[in-house]
C-alpha cells in the first residue's frame, strides 16, 4: 500500500527564518510524517486558485508546493487527507474566497464520503475563530462562560464596564495569541480605548474579568487523546508565550476529558484547544475559548508524548 498524501494548508510564520522556511510546527509535523510513512506536502493559502468547469459539470481547486525554487502545482483532490492550519491576513474578498474553496472541497468529499479526511472542516474554522459565536454555542449547550456583552455602540459598552465591576477584558472578536487582548479597570481609559475602536470599526467584546488572572488550562484535543496544560504568567493576566506564559501537564480530569471531547463533537473539530479558567473559588471554571488551529509548541515542552506524531496518526487514520 502507497503512503497516503497530505497537504497541509497555511500555517507558515510571516516571522519564519530562512534556515527553517516551513516554521516550527510545520518541520514537526513534517519529521513526523517521515517516521510514520505518510507523504506530507504543504502549500500557502495564497496559491489557490479554483476552477468551474461546466462541461464536467464539475470543480476543481488547486494549489502551489511550499518550494522557493520549484514549486509544484497540486490539485486538492489528488490527497487522501487535508489539513488546514493558519490563515494569513488577507481582504475580506480573500477570506471569503480561500472559505468558499474549502467549502466546495469539503462537500466534494462529503458526496463521496470521504469527509472524514478534511481536519479540521471550513465550518468549523469559521464557528471557532469568532469568539462571540463560540460562547453562544457552549452557552447552549450549558457550559459556563464569563459573562460577556458583544455591542456595536460606545456608550453600551461603557454600560458593559460599568456593569461588570469596572474591571473587564476587551478582545477582538477574530485574532489570536493574545493579540489584542485588554484588562481595562480605569473608566476613563475605558472610554478612550472604546472610542479608539469605534474609529476603526470594531464591534466591541466585553467581557467580565475572571479572577485570579495570569493562568487558565489548556485542553488540547487531538483526536480523542486530551491532554491538560496549565499556563501561568508572573506579569500579565494573558497566558500566551508572547505575554511570557509557562506551560506544565496536569492530570486531566474526566470532567474536563469529557467537556472537551463534547465541545469538539458539537464543533465538529478533530485538533482542537479548549481554553477554561479555573476560578478562585472551589474548582469552578469558565471556557473562555476554542481554538481550531491550536499551536503545541509549548505544550510539547510540558508533555513526554510526540504532539506532531499523534496528529499525523490521526490525519493517517482518517486518510485511509
Amino acid at each position: 500500500m502507497s503512503a497516503p498524501r497530505i497537504l497541509v494548508l497555511g500555517g507558515r510564520s510571516f516571522h519564519r527564518s530562512p534556515l527553517l522556511p516551513l516554521g516550527w510546527h510545520l518541520a514537526e509535523l513534517h519529521a513526523a510524517a517521515i517516521k510514520l510513512g505518510v507523504e506530507l506536502l504543504f502549500a500557502d493559502y495564497e496559491t489557490l486558485t479554483a476552477e468551474v468547469d461546466v462541461a464536467g459539470p464539475h470543480t476543481r481547486a488547486a494549489c502551489q508546493s511550499v518550494d522557493v525554487d520549484h514549486p509544484l502545482p497540486m490539485r486538492l483532490d489528488e490527497f487522501d487527507g487535508l489539513y488546514t492550519r493558519t490563515m494569513p491576513a488577507g481582504s475580506t474578498e480573500q477570506i471569503v474566497y480561500r472559505l468558499s474553496t474549502l467549502h466546495d472541497e469539503y462537500y466534494r468529499r462529503k458526496a463521496k464520503e470521504q469527509h472524514s479526511s478534511f481536519v479540521n472542516i471550513p465550518a468549523s474554522l469559521e464557528l471557532a475563530i469568532d469568539k462571540y459565536a463560540t460562547l453562544a454555542r457552549v452557552a447552549r449547550l450549558g457550559i459556563l462562560t464569563p459573562a460577556t456583552i458583544v455591542t456595536q455602540s460606545r456608550a453600551d459598552a461603557m454600560e458593559a464596564f460599568d456593569k461588570f465591576g469596572g474591571d473587564v477584558v476587551v478582545k477582538p472578536i477574530f485574532g489570536g495569541e493574545g493579540r489584542g487582548v485588554l484588562r481595562l479597570r480605569d473608566a476613563e481609559l475605558a472610554w478612550t480605548t472604546f472610542t479608539t475602536l469605534q474609529q476603526i470599526g470594531s464591534v466591541f467584546y466585553v467581557q467580565e474579568f475572571c479572577p485570579p488572572g495570569g493562568s487558565d488550562v489548556r485542553l488540547l484535543v487531538i483526536g480523542k487523546d486530551v491532554h491538560a496544560i496549565r499556563r501561568t504568567c508572573q506579569d500579565d493576566f494573558r497566558t500566551n508565550v508572547r505575554a511570557g506564559g509557562r506551560s506544565e501537564a496536569i492530570e486531566c480530569t474526566d470532567q474536563w476529558r469529557e467537556l472537551a471531547l463534547r465541545v469538539c463533537r458539537e464543533f465538529e473539530l478533530t485538533i482542537a484547544a479548549v481554553d477554561l479558567i479555573e476560578l478562585d473559588r472551589g474548582g469552578e471554571y469558565r471556557l473562555i475559548e476554542v481554538n481550531a488551529i491550536p499551536g503545541w509548541k509549548s505544550a510539547q515542552s510540558a508533555v513526554t508524548n510526540n504532539l506532531a506524531e499523534q496528529i499525523i496518526s490521526v490525519l493517517k487514520s482518517r486518510s485511509v
